[in-house]
């Protein structure tokens, strides 16, 4: 705990208390220093120009009084930690214990003897070095826990960006589809007003949009020509293989984390994170269409999250542009004339306009995470 000079204010209208007080403190023999002030509106100025250990302040003064004075102290959270001793020669409990109800430390009746008044300044001086301490220990703690938020939420963002990498490299040897689908998202999310913080989540999450296809047979995936119906029908299983993925890890894994000693515990009942919640509900329904003819629930409009519906434009505009066996790269040209004939089927009409406006901020995303891009 810190040690040296300690600064002490005291307030009272009368000036020759506060005389009485200053010969009190000199003759002491205890290394502080005292500031006197004869109004509350003097201490106040004081207290936010300069640090103090202790306020002794007089309770009946005319203006604002001792209790004014301990009401703005106590609500400034800048001053709240002062220890402040009321010096009072009422003998009303009703005021007292008032006064103590607002937060004062300490009560002190008047006249002040020299012993009574050292012993309660040394008592405010130690509760007050106290709670330097402590608060100074809770910043500290507060810089460990926010970096290591920050450490953590870096590593999230990485095994994200892996992971979708990972299930993309199948079909695409670049892995910069999921680069173009996470900044094509985030502009689109801006474009149409969304604050920074979904737009955010979304350049995150998107990328794991296709995870499922990790469940998708190659002789399928790969295939180079048109796909039969029973084919159709299992690349379709890619939504819901991709959400069960991140829905919730199967027992085993969750068993065999509680059993690492020192490691990882586990809630069933644990709601997942928002990164993981809004990658689930795109990685489901990216391939609804806003007539209701799409796939795995059918849903139209509106009842298509928002997440999905944007993520669900972006990566057909970028499966249109992109080389794959079963078919050559579009232009952007003829890209956007079959997105055009989509509207109000396929896409949000609205969204799909929001898309367009920002057509050259894509196109410089593509250029960037072209297919020879790294």
């Amino acid at each position: 705990m810190t040690k040296g000079k300690k600064r002490l204010l005291f307030v009272d209208d009368e000036p020759n208390v506060l005389e009485v007080l200053r010969r009190l403190l000199d003759l002491c023999g205890e290394p502080w220093e005292g500031v006197f002030c004869t109004g509350v509106d003097d201490a106040l100025d004081a207290l936010r120009r300069e640090a103090f250990d202790v306020i002794v302040s007089d309770i009946r003064m005319p203006k604002k009084d001792g209790i004014a004075l301990l009401e703005a102290v106590r609500g400034d959270e800048a001053l709240s930690r002062i220890p402040i001793i009321i010096l009072t020669g009422e003998g009303d409990r009703t005021l007292k214990r008032r006064v103590l109800d607002l937060g004062a430390t300490d009560l002190l009746n008047k006249p002040v003897g020299r012993e009574d008044l050292i012993a309660r300044l040394r008592s405010a001086i130690r509760i007050k070095e106290f709670e330097d301490h402590l608060a100074n220990q809770v910043e500290v703690l507060d810089g460990l826990v926010r970096e290591r938020t920050r450490q953590l939420e870096k590593s999230h963002r990485e095994v994200v960006w892996r992971l979708a990498k990972a299930g993309e490299f199948r079909d695409d040897q670049t892995g910069n589809h999921v680069a173009r689908v996470a900044w094509c998202s985030y502009i689109l999310a801006r474009r149409m007003g969304r604050n920074g913080g979904f737009a955010e989540l979304l350049f995150l999450t998107s990328p794991l949009h296709d995870i499922g296809k990790i469940g998708v047979p190659d002789k399928i995936l790969l295939k180079e020509g048109p796909l039969t119906p029973e084919e159709r029908a299992v690349i379709e299983t890619h939504t819901e293989i991709g959400e069960s993925i991140l829905r919730q890890p199967p027992k085993s894994i969750m068993m065999a984390a509680q059993a690492i000693p020192n490691g990882y515990t586990t809630d069933d009942e644990a709601l997942p994170s928002p990164l993981l919640q809004m990658a689930t509900v795109i990685t489901r329904s990216h391939h609804e269409k806003w007539d209701g003819s799409g796939y795995p629930d059918g849903l139209a409009g509106e009842d298509i999250p928002v997440e999905a519906r944007m993520v669900a434009l972006v990566d057909v505009y970028d499966a249109l542009r992109s080389k794959r066996p079963y078919k050559p790269a579009m232009s952007n040209e003829e890209a956007v004339a079959i997105l055009q004939k989509g509207e109000g089927s396929h896409f949000d009409p609205r969204m799909l306009e929001s898309f367009l406006d920002e057509n050259n901020h894509i196109v410089e995303v593509y250029d960037r995470f072209g297919e020879e891009g790294e």
